[in-house]
């Protein structure tokens, strides 16, 4: 038994040794860029490189030989390429982009394998509420017409009620609760986070005050009457006058 155990850690630092030499697997990384700015595909090598290529599915992208770089459309004065590391940088990025991407060199054993996800900029989401059943339903979404990648989005809250806590795009505030003024919804994808607020007040409009707002009415109703009333006095003054004067002259 102890035989077989010396054994296993015999190939386990082989492989360690191989991975410290430069080998690399065959593993794919996920990396993410965004529209008109730039990504790096990082190899960090430890190993001198004396021959790249690197390749979009089967399309070259960029070649090192004899201490040349050569690139190829439609990454042509678009890409930066470093021979040390063997790290590829893409510049003004585009959604044709995104794909997978590999490097190969003599000097490694294996590729390095990429899938690029290019992202457009993330807008601010739009919270929105509604009161329905007693309770104020706020719904936290960015605009229907980004389609970029929308199953990379998350949503999460903000505010000191426990609704806050769960990530999700609806929560929801029943009125006896001690609801605060003011909440947060962030939108936030890998790269990127966006955040907006919304006043819970506006959510009810008949909420606040009703019994001051009834008041007023009633007090402008009757301000309103009373200056009626003065109006018609007054008017009907000036008409006694009037008839008292006729009555002296004649």
């Amino acid at each position: 038994m102890q035989y077989y155990i010396q054994k296993l850690l015999g190939f386990f630092f082989f492989l360690t040794a191989l991975l410290k030499q430069g080998f690399i697997s065959c593993g794919s990384q996920r990396v993410y860029g965004i529209v008109h700015e730039k990504v790096t595909f990082s190899i960090a090598s430890n190993v001198p490189l004396n021959e790249i290529l690197w390749k979009k599915q089967k399309d070259k992208v960029a070649e090192w030989e004899n201490s040349e770089l050569r690139a190829f459309s439609p990454f042509t004065n678009r890409i930066s390429l470093d021979p040390v590391s063997g790290d590829l940088t893409i510049f003004n990025l585009t959604s044709s982009d995104e794909d997978k991407y590999e490097m190969e060199s003599p000097n490694i054993t294996g590729t390095k394998t990429f899938s690029l996800y290019v992202l457009e900029h993330l807008p601010s989401p739009r919270p929105t509420c509604a009161f329905t059943n007693g309770s104020i339903e706020v719904l936290c979404k960015i605009s229907e017409h980004y389609n970029s990648h929308p199953e990379l989005i998350e949503y999460s809250w903000d505010c000191p009620m426990e609704q806050c806590k769960h990530n999700s795009t609806k929560i929801y505030f029943k009125l006896e609760d001690d609801i605060p003024q003011t909440i947060q919804c962030t939108a936030s994808n890998p790269l990127v986070n966006k955040t907006s607020s919304i006043v819970l007040e506006t959510c009810v409009p008949s909420r606040g005050h009703p019994r001051n707002r009834y008041m007023f009415i009633a007090t402008l109703i009757g301000v309103i009457i009373v200056i009626i009333c003065i109006m018609l006095y007054v008017l009907g003054i000036l008409k006694c006058n009037r008839n008292t004067d006729r009555n002296n002259s004649s």
